[in-house]
């Protein structure tokens, strides 16, 4: 298991730590549903550090970026961030990832888990371009302070200016001499920031965020919330909603998939447009102490017809969610049957997200 730089934190803040995308991380320091509420009611910190960040820089890096991934780079503006997806020939989907156009490049951050092979996909895509690919993972560390008192924290901490930041925008900051990136994106479904910095420096600056935040009701907080906060939130999971075996239009992703053809997996994602997919992602509600988990089969009217990619129950719905891979024919419902150990559970259709913050 490899070790974030923030590692030694954790150790002293208690966390449970545990297994995850090749990392020592932290599922939780106080308990789940504890960590789950500070974010939707005030703010926690998280480390995000297991995560890679991989930058495209030289004359050809745009044509790498669009050779790599889905996401509409040639007309990503200098400051912007979007969604984009890293396919196979199926249009199965190998990683979903952020792309940010910088100054001088593309800055792509990949899950941790598929790190690796998505380097090693980089290198083989870049042969005869103009193109340096720099892995700047252990470089620079990553973290997160997501919630209704983000915005608050970070002005405590010196990174006032990037409160300007629009969702989905970044800019380059600092604080004294510290250089930091600062976005405005996030995996909870709240208001937030992600932070890449100097790796020597993140267990100071996230002391110093957590000192500065802990009046506001800032918490760390570990994987086992993130994972409650982005279903509410409707964010996909890879190895649960997401996978080689799932293409962007199944899984509703379609807004992360440019028009234009260059990327792999274009021409399967060609073919579904035009014949239609076979299955839909959807969200289920069901009540009861039985809570669907992956891979619990779904039926409808008696029949099998796909199967549960997540589920939990929600603390901030006081309700049990899921979400469901099924065939396409199905995917209206609205009523579904469950299998959860050997109990048949009803579950109903409920639209996604789950869980939407109020507007401003």
């Amino acid at each position: 298991m490899q070790r974030t730089p923030l590692y030694d934190l954790h150790r002293s803040l208690g966390a449970r730590l545990v297994p995850f995308g090749g990392f020592e991380m932290p599922l939780s320091y106080a308990d789940i549903t504890t960590e789950h509420h500070a974010v939707r009611k005030e703010a926690g910190w998280f480390d995000l550090s297991h995560m890679g960040r991989v930058r495209f820089r030289g004359r050809d890096a745009l044509k790498l970026a669009l050779a790599v991934q889905t996401a509409d780079a040639q007309s990503l503006m200098v400051g912007r961030t979007r969604y984009g997806m890293i396919l196979n020939e199926r249009g199965g989907i190998i990683d979903d990832i952020l792309i940010s156009r910088e100054e001088d490049g593309y800055l792509l951050v990949v899950n941790a888990g598929n790190r690796g092979f998505d380097q090693a996909r980089f290198v083989e895509a870049a042969k005869g371009l103009e193109v340096d690919i720099v892995d700047d993972s252990e470089r620079l560390a990553m973290v997160a302070v997501q919630g209704p008192a983000a915005a608050r924290i970070l002005d405590l901490v010196g990174l006032g200016a990037a409160l300007d930041l629009k969702y989905y925008r970044f800019g380059n900051y600092r604080v004294g001499s510290l250089p930091i990136l600062v976005s405005r994106t996030g995996y909870t479904g709240e208001d937030g920031f992600e932070l890449l910095l100097p790796a020597a420096e993140a267990g100071a600056f996230s002391e110093r965020i957590l000192a500065a935040g802990r009046p506001l009701g800032l918490i760390p907080c570990g994987l086992g919330c993130r994972d409650t906060l982005r279903l509410e939130a409707g964010m996909p999971l890879h190895g649960h909603e997401i996978d080689a075996e799932t293409n962007p239009i199944e899984a509703g992703l379609e807004f992360g998939v440019r028009a234009s053809q260059e990327y792999a997996g274009a021409a399967a994602l060609a073919r579904v447009r035009a014949e239609g997919p076979k299955r839909r992602l959807i969200g289920l509600s069901t009540e009861g102490s039985h809570i669907p988990r992956q891979g619990h089969e779904v039926q409808h009217e008696g029949r099998p017809v796909g199967v549960i990619c997540s589920g939990t129950r929600s603390p901030t719905l006081n309700r049990n969610i899921a979400t469901a891979l099924v065939l396409a024919e199905a995917a209206a419902g609205p009523r579904f049957e469950v299998t959860v150990r050997k109990h048949s559970v009803e579950g109903s259709l409920v639209p996604l997200p789950f869980y939407k913050r109020a507007s401003k």
